[in-house]
């Protein structure tokens, strides 16, 4: 998210979407559609995103060598879900979004479409599906991001809602927009059309074969429940598995119960950039989501995950949505950081910038299957010390009877650490250690002295010597 200006020009595409399933083939074909009810059952998705590479400019070409990319590379990892985000309607986008002569696509029932001159294949009212099904024939999930409520122009017009006798005046409030983005007006709970119009989105989506929509401007500047609710309703009457993610954050703690009922992620910050500490509210950095991830220990449950933001990671270009492009600017230390803190947290985990330019160490954070395995399979997760210089975070496998314990250096300089096992509440006596970073066994031990870099980690996992 980022505050952005407004628009001016506006396009509009006449004509019904109706979209007739791709001829695939049977081996390709994606799996059964998950029902809603089954999605709670799954650990933190996996899976890369547009916004750090592209920002809204990515075209079909870039998120099909990407998911190529992410098949051969990532998926065999766990590493599933290709996501297109915002502004995937816009015929002459800027990488951070929403210039002045922005010009959209949408179809006559006032629904956003995608722009031809970046995805062709999205012609003849095919929308996502030929992209979605590409991206099911690599074994992959598709998502897409949108912002919550319905287009100025559908209002403007007072175009008709699709599967309703409702227009769009009777579902939206038009004296409520994004802070950030002027481009829609909010949907106003009480009118007939709005629960109307976010069924006829979902099930458009639906039928693209979509996974998972990023929703933008809903779980923050303010929290909108009533668009959650309906928003979730309306996908649920597709009868797709379709994950429900909110964005962006600080998600309200006090909401937990709610975002649980109706989502599958949702962020807990604002957007985490490739700095340490920032002063300013947009962006923020990775030392600043040590505090954050602090207030959501405990709260992650099966098919229901806090969300510590993208991983910005490996080259962030061509176009991202903040700065220029560039290589990330935070160190080895630092990454291995990111990655440990979104693990033991745990999030889900995803990816920006261009996979395929991704180099060995990029592939190296993304593959590691024990620092995976502690995100996807991990539970009584919380910070155990706290303090100025050092954080110190555990876990507990739910595979195996072993422990995960992070400790980090938060300061600017080295730190010399010393642990007695026991004291920090470990039950055995002894422990085998294993360093998940670098991959080896380090002895049997009942303390640990710990020479820890700054901004840096280690990583180990412990099981118990009877």
């Amino acid at each position: 998210m980022k505050r952005r200006a407004p628009l001016a020009g506006c396009w509009l595409i006449l004509g019904l979407v109706v979209v007739t399933p791709g001829q695939v083939n049977p081996s390709q074909a994606p799996a059964k559609p998950v029902r809603r009810g089954e999605l709670a059952a799954t650990p933190p998705p996996m899976g890369w995103n547009s916004w750090d590479g592209y920002g809204t400019t990515v075209k079909e070409a870039d998120v099909k060598a990407n998911a190529k990319w992410l098949a051969e590379h990532l998926k065999s990892s766990g590493w599933q879900y290709v996501v297109v985000d915002m502004e995937w309607f816009v015929t002459n986008p800027t990488p951070e979004g929403n210039s002045k002569n922005s010009q959209y696509t949408l179809d006559r029932y006032g629904r956003y479409t995608p722009a031809l001159n970046r995805f062709p294949t999205a012609s003849n009212d095919a929308g996502f599906k030929p992209l979605a099904d590409y991206v099911h024939s690599l074994g992959l999930k598709f998502g897409i991001h949108i912002l919550r409520g319905i287009p100025k122009y559908a209002v403007e017009k007072n175009l008709p809602i699709a599967g309703s006798s409702y227009r769009a005046v009777e579902a939206a409030d038009t004296s409520d927009t994004c802070p950030w983005n002027p481009d829609n007006y909010g949907l106003d709970a009480t009118k007939p059309g709005a629960q109307a119009y976010y069924d006829s989105i979902a099930k458009l989506y639906a039928s693209w074969a979509v996974d998972l929509i990023k929703v933008d401007c809903i779980s923050s500047r303010p929290y909108k429940g009533d668009e959650i609710r309906m928003l979730s309703t309306a996908l649920a009457k597709t009868g797709r598995g379709i994950v429900l993610s909110l964005s962006p954050g600080p998600a309200p703690l006090e909401k937990t119960e709610e975002m649980r009922q109706y989502a599958q992620m949702w962020r807990i910050s604002n957007d985490i950039w490739d700095l340490w500490h920032s002063t300013v509210e947009y962006p923020q950095g990775l030392g600043d989501q040590f505090a954050n991830v602090a207030k959501w220990a405990g709260v992650a449950q099966p098919g229901h995950w806090p969300d510590a933001d993208m991983l910005p990671l490996g080259r962030l270009g061509p176009a991202p949505g903040w700065g220029p492009p560039r290589d990330t600017r935070l160190s080895h230390d630092e990454q291995r950081t990111l990655m440990t803190l979104w693990g033991v947290f745990p999030s889900p985990l995803m990816v920006g910038g261009e996979l395929p330019s991704a180099d060995a160490w990029t592939l190296s954070l993304l593959t590691n299957p024990e620092v995976i395995a502690m995100d996807q399979h991990s539970t009584g997760n919380h910070p155990l010390l706290t303090t100025d210089k050092t954080v110190v975070w555990v876990a507990q496998s739910t595979l195996t009877k072993t422990y995960y314990l992070a400790v980090f250096n938060v300061s600017e300089s080295s730190q010399v650490l010393q642990y007695g096992l026991k004291d920090l509440g470990f039950p055995a006596a002894k422990y085998k250690l294993r360093d998940l970073w670098q991959r080896k066994d380090v002895g049997v031990a009942a303390s640990m002295d710990l020479t820890v870099p700054p901004h840096g980690v280690v990583l180990y996992l412990l099981s118990p010597v009877q």
